[in-house]
């Protein structure tokens, strides 16, 4: 993969990124975002703090495009929706919940 489709300062991975950020922010407005780098896979990571019970129903929103951002364009970006933290440690064993506050 070439550098210029891992660099988060590009045209075509901005593009990408608001994009995707889009797709999902039309079923989802309060969705909360984070772009990082990261390495497995190599590339540019959007990560989705989205406050829904499965994270499957994010992913139909944006996958079809995502794929033909990563297969067409060749730009190494992918997306990972996350539950809020504090979904997560209401969920947990009560001793794992006493360690988040």
């Amino acid at each position: 993969m070439s550098a210029e489709h891992l660099a988060l300062d590009t045209p075509h991975m901005q593009a990408a990124i608001m994009e995707l950020q889009g797709l999902i922010r039309q079923h989802y407005p309060d969705t909360a975002f984070e772009v990082v780098h990261g390495d497995n896979p190599t590339g540019i990571y959007v990560l989705a703090t989205v406050d829904v019970e499965d994270t499957e129903a994010v992913m139909d929103i944006y996958i079809d495009r995502l794929l033909e951002l990563q297969i067409d364009a060749g730009l190494a970006v992918y997306v990972v929706p996350v539950h809020p933290l504090a979904c997560v440690l209401a969920s947990t064993d009560p001793d794992i919940r006493e360690l988040g506050e």
